[in-house]
């Protein structure tokens, strides 16, 4: 891969990372309910995911979703479904037990639970499925060595979204931290991510 091509697929990655979807709204939410640092755990299940998207494209089976309506679709509706389903689960969240105004008691959320809804969140995620199956090919010279360039890729998207993600999404939920000090802040601010998420679903279903 020439420095021209790496340097306009970095271009691209940095403002596909940028654009707020689900991935943005799951870390945002996780830095808020479990902190800055433990919201790395549900990055890395998003970069699992982004493993997952390179390699069927890789394997030629990105060709197969992008032209089967049915496929593509079906994956979409999956996603939205997972979505509303996060959507309801933080609504109906109960704050944390025994939280008072002057003194938060964390609940910590398993780091394998946050890493299995990260992968799940960008493995389903349809704009990140239409940027790998319709874009990142455009990277790839097929009279080239396809694995190193593939590593390339995989390796750019990957520092690129979790500089993003953890650098930026995360640590702008930093300040809105103290509002997980009472109850009544914790239900806001869960209805508050809890409806972006049903929103982004909805965005997923009713626009193409």
């Amino acid at each position: 891969m020439s420095l021209a091509v790496w340097f306009s697929l970095l271009t691209a990655c940095v403002v596909i990372s940028f654009t707020p979807g689900a991935g943005a709204i799951n870390t945002m939410s996780n830095a808020l309910s479990q902190g800055w640092r433990r919201s790395i755990w549900g990055i890395i299940g998003q970069q699992l995911a982004l493993i997952v998207h390179v390699a069927i494209v890789a394997a030629g089976l990105g060709l197969i979703v992008s032209r089967s309506e049915v496929l593509f679709n079906g994956i979409r509706y999956a996603g939205a479904a997972y979505l509303v389903f996060l959507g309801i689960r933080l609504i109906l969240a109960k704050p944390s037990p025994g939280v008072e105004e002057a003194d938060l008691v964390d609940t910590h959320e398993g780091h394998w639970s946050m890493i299995r809804r990260g992968f799940w969140v960008n493995l389903l995620n349809p704009k990140a499925i239409v940027f790998f199956l319709a874009f990142l090919p455009q990277f790839i010279r097929l009279d080239q060595p396809p694995l190193p360039q593939y590593l390339t890729l995989i390796v750019t998207v990957m520092v690129v979204d979790v500089v993003v993600m953890w650098g930026f999404f995360a640590a702008a939920a930093r300040p809105f931290r103290r509002f997980t000090r009472s109850a009544r802040g914790q239900r806001i601010l869960n209805t508050v991510f809890g409806a972006l998420f049903i929103a982004v679903a909805g965005l997923l279903v009713f626009l193409h």
